[in-house]
């Protein structure tokens, strides 16, 4: 199993174990994670989470408990990537600044979405399938599109999406 240094709550469902790579890395109680999920050390899963396939959680990511991650979801920890400094040197762990990024109890991720580093996705909120979070998402919040915008405030999401319109 390529699961190195990892603290695992209870019952943590990895089915396909040798699919995924896990490393430094703690998952919650009762935390599902699908294959082809990577975990990089210093990430955070709470309990009762769900990680879809495909999803990349990197340094500087907390999880809060029960947040759902669909397939593909890619999280950022580098406002300005580049694999060499000024120099022409290869950039090393000490050469570039992990900007936190958390998704707070009960989120949910919609497949595909781009979370951008140093960003809130409060409780309850939800990221539409192949949303660019940008910027922080309130708590209830249900937020589409690249960039990411609010579409909906909690209680009206469902109506107004299967009507075909949005909350603005």
């Amino acid at each position: 199993m390529p699961i190195t240094n990892c603290e695992l709550g209870p019952d943590v469902a990895i089915p396909l174990g040798d699919l995924v790579n896990l490393y430094g890395c703690r998952i919650g109680a009762d935390s599902r994670i699908g294959p082809f999920v990577e975990i990089q050390s210093g990430a955070t899963v709470g309990a009762r989470c769900k990680i879809s396939s495909h999803a990349f959680i990197c340094t500087g990511v907390t999880l809060e408990d029960e947040v759902f991650v669909g397939h593909g979801v890619m999280f950022t920890n580098d406002m300005y990537p580049a694999s060499t400094n000024a120099d022409g040197r290869l950039k090393g762990g000490d050469d570039w600044d992990c900007l936190p990024t958390l998704v707070q109890r009960g989120a949910a991720i919609g497949s595909n979405a781009t979370i951008l580093c140093g960003i809130t996705i409060g409780a309850g909120a939800t990221v539409g399938a192949g949303a660019v979070v940008t910027q922080d998402v309130a708590p209830g919040t249900t937020v589409a599109g690249n960039p990411a915008r609010r579409i909906a405030s909690r209680g009206t999401a469902k109506i107004r999406i299967a009507a075909g319109r949005d909350a603005s």
